[in-house]
């Protein structure tokens, strides 16, 4: 009788590897960016699109002066021209100029685990409570020094409260009135909030929430850590931390362009370590971020 020949030591490693890369593949989702990739080469061109793939870095990895602190999300103020962070492990609202200075810090009071601030109007702004899963109005002024969550209006959704990945990111739409929550995965979700933050405190608002599970799921990134609506073309930028990845997603949550926080990429010397906040301001320049403390700044070259 004949024995069957035993598979030879380099052809089980070669088995090995190629399960681990088709593995590696899916669980960074790296098959479905290479098939939008590839399929962005072939569809025509998007007069509204952000057009994420056109933009270069213009200030790299800049420490954040005076902080030690993780930063966590980041919104562009257009009355102030300045922006806002939030810290979570020493709670504070953290004022910053367009290059990454710190211009005030406010402390916060019973916020939990703040992960995210979203300007709304003049002096309003929401701050999320991750663990709790509660939206906190607040009302910031050139005097405020603390600001204290017992004194605020707040509503929780209480939704996927077993999981322990919470809001992560905020945008808000001013023009439609709503309010862009992402979870940050484990269901990753967009959820889009209506009826809060209350405009008119004396009137009482019903609070609507939709939520798309089947659109998420397209999203071809591992997690959510922040959003920025951009009200010139309707359009909403996802950041994923693990993929290191902006996503523009159309009305409908399609895909439009990426921007990759890789080396090399974008004219990136290094890969942004832990991207945990985006947001853009009136001429289209996009900030974002890093935890412990590093600022970055894109801008698309101008024609």
């Amino acid at each position: 009788m004949h024995r069957l020949a035993r598979p030879k030591p380099l052809f089980l490693l070669l088995i090995v590897v190629l399960i681990t890369l088709i593995a590696t593949g899916q669980y960074l989702r790296l098959f479905e960016r290479a098939w939008f990739n590839l399929n962005t080469l072939w569809q025509p061109i998007n007069d509204q699109a952000i057009s994420l793939d056109q933009y270069q870095v213009t200030l790299e990895a800049q420490v954040i002066e005076g902080l030690d602190e993780d930063v966590s999300a980041l919104t562009y103020d257009p009355i102030r021209k300045s922006l806002f962070t939030v810290t979570n492990k020493n709670a504070e609202l953290i004022e910053l100029s367009l290059d990454g200075r710190i211009l005030r810090r406010i402390a916060l009071v019973g916020f939990g685990d703040p992960e995210a601030v979203e300007y709304i109007s003049e002096n309003i702004y929401v701050i999320t409570d991750e663990r709790q899963q509660r939206l906190i109005k607040i009302h910031l002024d050139e005097d405020t020094r603390f600001l204290d969550a017992a004194e605020a209006e707040q509503m929780t959704l209480g939704v996927h409260m077993r999981s322990n990945k919470g809001f992560e990111g905020l945008a808000y739409d001013s023009i439609g009135k709503r309010l862009f929550v992402a979870k940050e995965r484990d269901p990753m979700l967009i959820y889009e909030v209506h009826g809060f933050p209350h405009h008119n405190p004396e009137k009482s608002y019903a609070v609507h929430v939709i939520n798309n599970p089947k659109r998420d799921a397209g999203l071809f990134v591992r997690d959510l850590s922040s959003l920025q609506y951009d009200e010139r073309s309707g359009h909403l930028l996802a950041l994923s931390d693990e993929s290191r990845l902006i996503i523009e997603l159309d009305i409908d949550g399609r895909p439009l362009s990426t921007l990759s926080l890789n080396k090399g990429r974008h004219g990136l010397k290094n890969t942004i370590p832990q991207a945990e906040g985006v947001a853009m301001d009136d001429d289209g320049n996009l900030y974002v971020v890093s935890e412990p403390n590093l600022f970055y700044v894109f801008k698309k070259p101008q024609p």
